[in-house]
């Protein structure tokens, strides 16, 4: 261990032990590393080719690696963090180190050698939500009912856990679909949770969000570009309608108009069309009051008044089925009412916006790059 680093590292073991044995992850736990060397990741990743990149975003480039051990890793290459010394670095993402869930994407190490920042996570086997919904793997027809509903659920319990459990508690900033992996069982792990304090001060908003994310973004961030709880559960939101309906966030009409996923289901729900928004590759192989569930949570986690929003302490029983109370209270509210004339506009994106689809070299973001 690098002698600068002892401190950090020792702090991070310490706070990482301290965790609740509930909220540790099970997997990829005991494989943590903390400190990796350039040396290390440039032969994990057969330095850093162009074959072993499997996702690329706004803050850099995914690799898949296989390190000395036989374990297979994921390598995020920042080429926009802030350009800090070695120890502000490690500081910085300890945080990533502290925050373990079992639905949250395993945090194994760091490298930070020169201008070279580098995190290191588990790989996950599976891909992405993205990839399966919407991507090269959507032909396979991998996620049925059931898949989808636990990995609405494990998602949900990983936000519960970063908004009230983590200390310090956090909020994600970046809640899509490339961004909820699958392990090789189709369990859900969010990734890219704390990276917004890597991002520098200077670098533009919109350079971040525009080309991938815009289709999830609640709008207030639109407005005023500030991450809050609130924002993160419009955009898990939007993620449980893809989940039932099978569409993107945002979806072309013709050559130039677009529209949100929202403004089409909702008035769907309204008049209690749930079958028409069932994804058609599910062949009608779903709990019928399952999916009419995860529509009236997705449509209430993004709602146009931040207010009016559930939290993810409501969410995560609601969607266990183990709020029927809440969940027949939910039913009546004005927003559902077919007569209502509650703005069903609360879109992600204005009206006329260009279409956020990522580009086909994101499709394969298997850590959230």
């Amino acid at each position: 261990m690098h002698p600068k680093l002892s401190r950090a590292a020792r702090r991070f073991l310490c706070c990482a032990g301290a965790a609740s044995g509930e909220d540790l992850s099970d997997e990829g736990s005991g494989s943590l590393r903390w400190v990796f060397s350039l040396r290390e990741l440039r032969s994990a990743t057969n330095s850093f080719n162009y074959d072993n990149k499997i996702g690329e975003g706004p803050l850099g480039s995914v690799y898949w690696g296989q390190v000395w051990d036989g374990s297979q890793i994921a390598v995020k290459r920042l080429n926009n963090a802030k350009n800090d010394t070695e120890v502000e670095f490690a500081s910085e993402v300890e945080i990533l180190g502290r925050i373990r869930h079992k639905n949250l994407l395993s945090f194994r190490g760091y490298c930070a050698d020169g201008p070279e920042r580098i995190l290191v996570y588990d790989y996950m086997a599976n891909s992405s939500l993205y990839a399966h919904l919407h991507g090269p793997l959507s032909a396979e027809c991998l996620l049925d009912w059931r898949r989808r509903a636990s990995i609405a659920i494990g998602a949900a319990r990983a936000l519960l856990y970063l908004h009230h459990n983590a200390t310090p508690q956090t909020i994600h900033g970046s809640i899509k679909a490339t961004n909820v992996l699958l392990d090789s069982d189709f369990q859900a792990h969010v990734g890219d949770f704390g990276l917004i304090k890597l991002i520098p001060d200077g670098m533009d908003h919109e350079k971040i969000t525009s080309e991938n994310q815009r289709g999830y973004l609640a709008p207030e961030y639109i407005m005023f570009g500030k991450p809050t709880a609130g924002c993160d559960v419009y955009s898990f939101g939007i993620i449980l309608l893809e989940l039932a309906s099978g569409k993107r966030p945002i979806e072309k009409s013709g050559s130039v108009k677009t529209y949100g996923i929202r403004n089409w289901v909702l008035p769907l729900a309204k008049e209690g069309r749930y079958d028409e928004i069932a994804d058609s590759k599910l062949s009608d192989k779903f709990s019928e009051h399952e999916l009419k569930r995860v529509v009236l949570v997705g449509l209430a986690c993004t709602h146009s008044e931040p207010e009016k929003r559930l939290t993810m302490l409501e969410v995560v029983p609601l969607l266990k089925g183990e709020s029927k109370e809440t969940l027949l209270k939910l039913e009546r509210d004005e927003l559902f009412r077919p007569d209502s004339t509650v703005s069903s506009q609360g879109t992600s994106t204005p009206d006329g916006s260009a279409d956020s689809v990522p580009r086909k070299d994101q499709e394969l973001e298997l850590a959230g790059a």
